[in-house]
């Protein structure tokens, strides 16, 4: 194909796709389009014939890579078995049964029951609802506040929104979700949020006062992730967790750890909960289950909440694709692949080799701190060492990294975050962290980068 009829279709392409589809946080003053097509491995090639080294994971969840035939293959074969039937009631199928025996082999000890759904947003809404639903169960009918922690990311229904602790998901859209308050993240390196005193101690204290104000009675559940992704790849202390734990504990309040984009990997085990050594009581997953092939979440359920969920009439919530069995197939071949490959050993060697790397970049007048766990990392950006202040990211550092080297990185929090498949080879981290650099040290501590388009 020639290069003119290929920048024909594409420029018909990026038309329509202006003329049709509302892309999330994409402002209709911008006409730029980057039309994927191919995708393997770490690689991807747009429509006009661009290489990309993805080193985003899409969102996050790109375990196995891009472009594994075998994914397709189980598809197929599954869509021509039986391609999907209702899990509703007495209703299952074998792969849904299958795959919750293997996410119940994976998880920590307590986590014995399964709910599947379509996707993350719709299992935290579910994880929220089996909260409050557990306690009312119990006779315990006033405790449905959820506590939740400012900057986080859980989603975009009205529960799993509420809970989500950033400005930009509740503007315009209230009323929100009631009795849900939000605490401070433990952002250790953001030291002016705790008044000179340790993140965790900090954290802690807030949690304790917060919930004697509120009242133990009338607190369903601490809803967290692990490891902060959409809030600048934020890392707790180690004894963050285990704290926040033994405290929910003393007072009856359920822990849901939001591992949609922590498990399955991410962070060199098969569940950051393992990591922080925590046993959560209930931990949502999606995004990695299937490595994006197909949509699909789960939330994995101790036997107590599941024990109370059960009664009566059952937990009146589903969605029409639970137990989806072609989805099933496809998230049980992509745990086969991550255990055959040796990916979470990956995760954790390619990972701390590309964190050693990327710290290199802290020598410059615009990184503050380089942090991460596993194949999750951020270069946090301030325009000031000494204040930390934060740089303005008026220039979008990311979007000049993508444009002049084909490198993906996303921009959260004035950080930058990676979370590339976990195939990722250390020839291609050392790729990510020259194309990072070429950009960084040009930036200037008002954020322009030297060379750049204005």
């Amino acid at each position: 194909m020639s290069t003119t009829t290929v920048s024909s279709g594409a420029e018909q392409l990026i038309a329509r796709d202006r003329e049709l589809l509302i892309h999330p946080y994409l402002p209709g003053s911008v006409a730029e389009r980057v039309v994927m097509t191919e995708g393997s491995g770490c690689r991807l090639r747009d429509v006009e014939g661009r290489e990309y080294l993805d080193a985003t994971g899409g969102l996050w969840l790109a375990q196995i890579g891009h472009g594994r035939s075998e994914m397709a293959e189980v598809a197929a074969e599954q869509m021509q078995r039986l391609e999907y039937f209702t899990s509703f009631w007495e209703f299952t199928n074998d792969r849904a049964i299958e795959l919750a025996e293997r996410l119940v082999e994976l998880a920590p000890a307590p986590l014995d029951h399964v709910y599947l759904t379509s996707g993350g947003s719709e299992a935290n809404e579910a994880a929220i609802r089996m909260a409050r639903y557990f306690h009312y169960r119990r006779g315990q009918r006033g405790r449905d506040w959820i506590l939740a922690r400012r900057n986080a990311y859980h989603g975009i229904g009205y529960g799993s929104g509420s809970a989500s602790g950033l400005p930009i998901y509740h503007e315009g859209f209230a009323p929100l979700l009631p009795h849900v308050q939000h605490l401070t993240p433990p952002w250790p390196y953001r030291a002016e949020l705790f008044d000179g005193r340790d993140a965790t101690d900090f954290c802690l204290d807030e949690l304790e006062r917060t919930i004697e104000e509120i009242g133990a009675e009338h607190i369903a559940a601490m809803i967290g992730e692990p490891i902060m992704g959409v809030g600048g790849m934020i890392v707790p202390g180690d004894d963050y967790w285990p704290r926040v734990r033994e405290l929910l504990s003393r007072h009856g309040i359920l822990l849901i750890f939001d591992e949609v984009v922590t498990g399955f990997g991410r962070t060199g085990s098969w569940f950051a909960a393992q990591h922080f050594g925590v046993d959560p009581d209930l931990m949502v997953t999606a995004k990695g289950i299937t490595s994006g092939y197909v949509p699909l979440g789960a939330v994995l359920v101790s036997g107590e909440v599941a024990q109370e969920l059960a009664r009566d009439h059952g937990f009146p919530v589903g969605f029409t694709y639970y137990g989806h069995p072609t989805a099933c197939a496809v998230a049980l071949k992509n745990l086969e692949i991550i255990e055959r490959e040796g990916l979470l050993e990956r995760a954790r060697d390619t990972g701390a080799f590309l964190l050693r790397e990327l710290s290199g970049l802290q020598e410059l007048p615009v990184v503050g701190e380089v942090r991460g766990v596993g194949m999750m990392h951020g270069v946090e950006l301030v325009s000031d060492k000494q204040t930390r202040e934060p740089i303005s990211m008026h220039c979008a550092p990311h979007d000049v990294i993508r444009r002049e080297t084909g490198v993906l990185v996303r921009d959260c929090a004035h950080t930058l975050v990676l979370s590339p498949p976990l195939v990722l080879t250390r020839e291609d981290a050392l790729h990510v962290v020259a194309a990072v650099r070429s950009v960084l040290e040009r930036m200037a501590p008002d954020g322009t980068i030297a060379g750049a388009p204005a």
